[in-house]
C-alpha cells in the first residue's frame, strides 16, 4: 500500500480545520444526522464489510457481524439514544463564597482528531472511536492498518461516499504515512496497537501537548481456581483465547491453572475446541487466519518450549496455526516475555491464590484479567491485582457493554472508550461561572477589610 506525500496530509488537516472554525459541527442535529448516515452507509456496505474481513483475515461473515459489525452500529445506537443528554450542560453546586454566582460544566469538542487503528478488528477498531468523534462534534482523519487492506479499501470507500474529506477523510499508507500523522498537530489522538508504538505516539504527541487515548495490550492473565465450573470454564477460555485466532488484545494470554483441576480442564479446553471448529480445524470457515508471514514466525518460536497439549501444527503457506495448548511453562519461558497475539495457550499451575497475585503484580499491568471461581474469592483477587477491566466467570465480555469504560492502566493503555466515554474523550469539559451586576461583594478586593470573615466562608 503507498504511502500518503506529506503535502496531502497537510492540505487535508488545513481543510478540517477551516471546516471546523464554522461550528457547523457543533449542532447537536448536525451530529445525530452524522451518525445516522454512518449507519446506513454500514448497511449499505455490509456486504462488502464482510467479504473484505473473509479476504484479509479468513473471518467468517458470524463473527464479522458479531465482533466488528454489530458492535459499531449498537455503538452509534447508544450515541443516538444519549447525545442530547450527554451534551447537555451540567449545573453544579456552588460555593457560598461565589454567591450569587451560578456554576456550570459545558462540553465542547477538542477539534480535529486523529484515529489509528490497528489490523485485528480493523472495522471495529477505527469505525468505534470515530463514533466518539462524531458525537463530540469533531472533524477526524482516519487511518487504518496497511496489513488488512482489503478492509482499509472498503472503508474509504464507506467515508468517501458518506463525508466530504474536510469533515471526514480517511488516509491510507504504512509506517512513514503514520510517522507524518504522528508529528502533525491534532488536537486529540486516539491511537490502538502496541505499547512501543504507543510511546512513540506519546512521545510525538508531547511535543503539541496533544492528548492521547491509547489502548494498548498486554498478557491479560486468567486463573480457574479450584472451585471453578470447569465445564464452563472451558468452553468460555477456548472461545475467548481462539476468536479471531487469538488475535484479541484482551483474549486470555495465559492460563493459571488450579493444580487439582488442571488437567481436567486443559482436557475439556481442548474439547471445546474441536466442538467449536471441528476435527479439521484447517478446513472450518469459522477459524481464522494469522494476519501474516512475520506474525507466524513470531509465534511459531513462542512454541519451542513446555509441553504441547493439544495443536502445535503449522502451514505458513494457508496462514494457519491450529489452535494450541502448551503445558508445564515456566515464567521465564520466551512466550511469557511478550504479548502473544495468536492462538496458544501457556498454562502454568498454581497451589495457593497468592501465587497467581504475587506473579501478576511483579508484572506489566495488564488490559483484561480473568477469573473462575466463586465470587467470594474473585472479590479477594480482584482487590489484590489491577487491569484495564475484568471478568468473573467469563472472558471478553466486558467489551460488549456499552455503560462500561474500556480502556488499560499503566503499560496496556492510557484513557477509556465506549458509550458516554467515548463523548466524553473526544470533549473538552469547560467549567463556566456565571456572575451577576446587580451586586459587587468587596470582599475580594484589598485592602481585604473583610479578610476575617472570609476565612470563616471559605
Amino acid at each position: 500500500m503507498e504511502d500518503t506525500s506529506k503535502d496531502t496530509i497537510v492540505r487535508l488537516i488545513e481543510n478540517q480545520r477551516e471546516f471546523f472554525s464554522t461550528n457547523k459541527t457543533k449542532d447537536i442535529n448536525f451530529r445525530l444526522e452524522q451518525l445516522r448516515k454512518l449507519k446506513r452507509a454500514i448497511h449499505k456496505y455490509q456486504k462488502k464489510i464482510e467479504d473484505a474481513l473473509w479476504e484479509d483475515l479468513h473471518k467468517s461473515p458470524e463473527e464479522a457481524y458479531l465482533t466488528e459489525i454489530s458492535i459499531v452500529t449498537g455503538e452509534i445506537d447508544n450515541h443516538i439514544k444519549h447525545l442530547k443528554l450527554w451534551a447537555k450542560s451540567k449545573r453544579v453546586s456552588t460555593p457560598i463564597h461565589l454567591l450569587p454566582s451560578s456554576s456550570k460544566v459545558i462540553y465542547e469538542p477538542l477539534g480535529l482528531s486523529l484515529i489509528v487503528a490497528p489490523w485485528n478488528y480493523p472495522f471495529q477498531l477505527l469505525f468505534n472511536p470515530l463514533v466518539g468523534s462524531i458525537s463530540a462534534g469533531g472533524c477526524c482523519i482516519l487511518k487504518p492498518s496497511p496489513h488488512a487492506p482489503k478492509i482499509a479499501k472498503v472503508m474509504q470507500d464507506i467515508i468517501e461516499d458518506t463525508y466530504n474529506s474536510n469533515y471526514i477523510v480517511v488516509i491510507q499508507g504504512g509506517r512513514d504515512t503514520n510517522t507524518i500523522l504522528f508529528n502533525e498537530r491534532f488536537d486529540i489522538t486516539f491511537f490502538t496497537g502496541s505499547a512501543d508504538v504507543g510511546k512513540i505516539v506519546m512521545k510525538a504527541a508531547s511535543i503539541h501537548l496533544t492528548p492521547v487515548v491509547l489502548e494498548l495490550g498486554g498478557k491479560s492473565p486468567c486463573i480457574v481456581d479450584a472451585d471453578a465450573n470447569i465445564n464452563i470454564a472451558a468452553r468460555r477460555i477456548a472461545w475467548g483465547k481462539m476468536i479471531n485466532a487469538g488475535q484479541t488484545c484482551i483474549a486470555p494470554d495465559y492460563l493459571f491453572a488450579h493444580r487439582s483441576i488442571k488437567d481436567e480442564l486443559l482436557d475439556k479446553v481442548a474439547t471445546n475446541i474441536k466442538e467449536m471448529y471441528g476435527n479439521d480445524i484447517k478446513e472450518s470457515r469459522f477459524y481464522p487466519r494469522i494476519v501474516n508471514q512475520r506474525a507466524i514466525d513470531r509465534l511459531e518460536k513462542l512454541m519451542n518450549q513446555g509441553k504441547i497439549h493439544t495443536g502445535g501444527e503449522v502451514d505458513e503457506k494457508e496462514r494457519f496455526i491450529a489452535p494450541t495448548i502448551i503445558d508445564n511453562v515456566n515464567p521465564y519461558f520466551l512466550i511469557m516475555q511478550e504479548e502473544i497475539f495468536g492462538p496458544i495457550l501457556p498454562v502454568m499451575t498454581f497451589d495457593h491464590i497468592d501465587e497467581t497475585i504475587e506473579y501478576i503484580n511483579k508484572n506489566e499491568k495488564p488490559l483484561a484479567f480473568y477469573y473462575f471461581g466463586k465470587n467470594r474469592n474473585a472479590k479477594e483477587v480482584l482487590a489484590k491485582t489491577t487491569s484495564g477491566g475484568a471478568c468473573i466467570n467469563d472472558t471478553l465480555m466486558h467489551i460488549t457493554n456499552h455503560k462500561l469504560p474500556f480502556g488499560g492502566v499503566g503499560n496496556s493503555g492510557l484513557g477509556n472508550y465506549h458509550g458516554q466515554e467515548s463523548f466524553l474523550a473526544f470533549s473538552n469539559k469547560r467549567a463556566i461561572v456565571t456572575t451577576p451586576t446587580w451586586i459587587d461583594l468587596p470582599m475580594k478586593y484589598a485592602p481585604f477589610k473583610y479578610f476575617k470573615l472570609i476565612k470563616k466562608i471559605i
